[in-house]
């Protein structure tokens, strides 16, 4: 055998959302892009903002003779003390440049805060559905995957999260804005939470860390805040990029940000700046680290997505598809109205591409990533009607 077993496994139960994408690659040659409708990857199509790209030419034009040169394992000076001014104001806790460390994206950041965090056997607790990816990065530092069902409108199920902590639970993972549903976690369920970890930290003698993936922070919809997890927990860590906020998802860029009241906090910090070297990222991208030091609170225009979201909303609930519309991200998740992987094959033969909600750990629905051009969602809705009415007989 060539390769190890367990990755023999990995690939064969990769990720769903990958195969889908390169399916529609797939279907694209064949039929054409304008008669497929890839609604599989969470890929930003809105473009950078304008602040961004004059950033970017700005620190290109500089001839900085350090641009392109190794940079401090937890990234430079200045990109940390501005990354712990925006985050502060966002999370409502004080930062100072010493609790952030710079990375090579979200997932860069959740390997790092895992490869620090946990020991062989190690529980990392999530809400299902969840994004597949979390048991691959868990597994990567020995950890265990423990999902728990959500309640129905996907908030999180708080007593049922803390009947699931155990002694070899170390993290308790969330992520909101929701990938896949789009669901923002409310200051309620979040301060819930935060209770249930201290008593389940106290019964087991141990701190339970609450790591919050927050990449779609700023695309949350109608002027709704998204809650900090920081400011209801000490031993709590934001994990996120910018890859959605600016579009920037090929630059693998962002950061971990840890409360400075988190339990061994300066062990911790010593930890993650350690494991971003041996891990091989060694160091963030030197160029965007540079950018992100001056972008200020720069943003794509949320506004795009939301009309998106709109537009196609309405058009599937017109029609009778059963989802919630969602606070942010840009997904939405509705119910399969028939068996998933019946109904999946028929909005297949509409050359329509979405990810089934087993990919999620939530089977019985589906993913629909909205972030894709106008023509494309025009183009589906005839395909999404007749798939329904074929699943209703």
């Amino acid at each position: 055998m060539a390769i190890a077993r367990k990755m023999r496994g990995f690939v064969e139960n990769g990720s769903m959302i990958r195969k889908m994408f390169e399916e529609g690659t797939r279907l694209k040659k064949l039929y054409g892009e304008d008669k497929v409708f890839d609604f599989s990857l969470g890929n930003p199509n809105v473009p950078p903002p304008e602040a961004f790209k004059a950033r970017l030419r700005a620190v290109v034009e500089a001839d900085d003779p350090s641009l392109h040169a190794y940079m401090p394992n937890a990234g430079l000076p200045e990109a940390r003390a501005a990354i712990a001014s925006r985050a502060s104001a966002e999370q409502g806790v004080a930062l100072g440049a010493e609790q952030v460390v710079v990375t090579v994206g979200a997932a860069g950041a959740l390997n790092i805060v895992f490869k620090a965090l946990l020991e062989p056997g190690d529980e990392v607790l999530v809400s299902s559905p969840y994004f597949v990816e979390y048991g691959f990065i868990a597994d990567n530092h020995g950890g265990v995957l423990k999902s728990v069902p959500a309640l129905p409108d996907f908030s999180l199920d708080v007593p049922a999260l803390e009947a699931a902590m155990g002694p070899a639970t170390k993290i308790v993972l969330i992520n909101t804005p929701h990938n896949p549903t789009g669901k923002i976690y409310s200051s309620a369920s979040l301060a819930a939470l935060a209770a249930a970890m201290e008593r389940k930290g106290r019964e087991h003698g141990h701190a339970i860390y609450l790591v919050s993936d927050e990449p779609y922070r700023k695309l949350a919809y109608g002027g709704v805040a998204v809650p900090s997890a920081l400011a209801c927990y000490p031993s709590s860590i934001v994990v996120t990029s910018h890859s959605k906020d600016l579009s920037l998802p090929g630059e693998r860029i962002g950061y971990a940000a840890v409360n400075p009241r988190a339990d061994d906090v300066e062990a911790l910090m010593g930890a993650l700046a350690l494991a971003n070297r041996i891990l091989g990222y060694v160091n963030a991208p030197s160029l965007m680290q540079k950018v992100i030091a001056g972008i200020g609170d720069a943003c794509v225009d949320v506004s795009i997505y939301e009309r998106k979201r709109d537009r196609l909303a309405s058009a599937l609930k017109a029609v009778g598809y059963d989802f919630d519309l969602p606070e942010g991200a840009f997904y939405l998740f509705p119910k399969c109205p028939i068996e998933e992987s019946r109904f999946l094959a028929l909005l297949k033969e509409e050359n329509i591409l979405t990810v089934p909600g087993s990919g999620f750990g939530t089977p019985g629905y589906f993913r629909i990533a909205y972030c894709v051009d106008d023509k494309v969602i025009e183009g589906s809705l005839p395909g999404f009607e007749r798939a329904m009415r074929k699943a209703r007989g």
